[in-house]
């Protein structure tokens, strides 16, 4: 694996029974024979179900349901930044620096939500609040600059806008 790399827990993960069920779910939007197709809404089930982040065992886990080889669900984890390989804050606050977001000021939202989080991207403060992270592309490139904070999106943004939104956080 890639310097994304997952790390271990020790713990082997057990999807819920509402988990389960949604998982038959969406087994069945695709051909029997086509199973494994299931892997990346699998793998955001199991990333909200165990903590926003996938373990070397939840990524296991997976591979086991869609019966895939581990690598090919890591190789899935691994390539794709929707997936955290490694512990998020209560806030995963994600900035795009794209090219769209950037010509509108991007470099000032980040700058902005650098210093009201005291955090350098990659970061996640201590209390485990929040963890920010700069991503490529969000697909919000019309309202630019924009944010994501868990799952919400943030659009249009300013670095005043930035300091109101994360003060308004519970």
């Amino acid at each position: 694996m890639n310097e994304r790399s997952t790390i271990s827990t020790g713990v082997t993960p057990r999807f819920s029974e509402e988990a389960l069920r949604q998982i038959e779910t969406i087994f069945k939007r695709y051909p029997a024979e086509r199973r494994q197709s299931a892997v990346m809404p699998i793998l955001h089930l199991a990333q909200r179900e165990f903590g926003g982040w996938l373990s070397r065992e939840s990524l296991d886990y997976v591979a086991e349901l869609v019966a895939m080889p581990p690598i090919r669900v890591y190789e899935v984890a691994t390539f794709y930044t929707m997936y955290n390989l490694k512990p998020v804050g209560r806030y995963h606050v994600q900035a795009c620096t794209n090219i769209s977001c950037w010509l509108c000021g991007s470099d000032q939202v980040m700058d902005s939500l650098k210093r009201k989080l005291k955090l350098s991207v990659g970061e996640t403060s201590e209390d485990k609040r929040f963890t920010l992270a700069e991503v490529e592309c969000l697909g919000a490139c019309v309202n630019a600059p924009m944010m994501q904070i868990n799952d919400d999106y943030y659009e249009n943004l300013t670095a005043d806008k930035v300091a109101e939104i994360i003060d308004r956080l519970p």
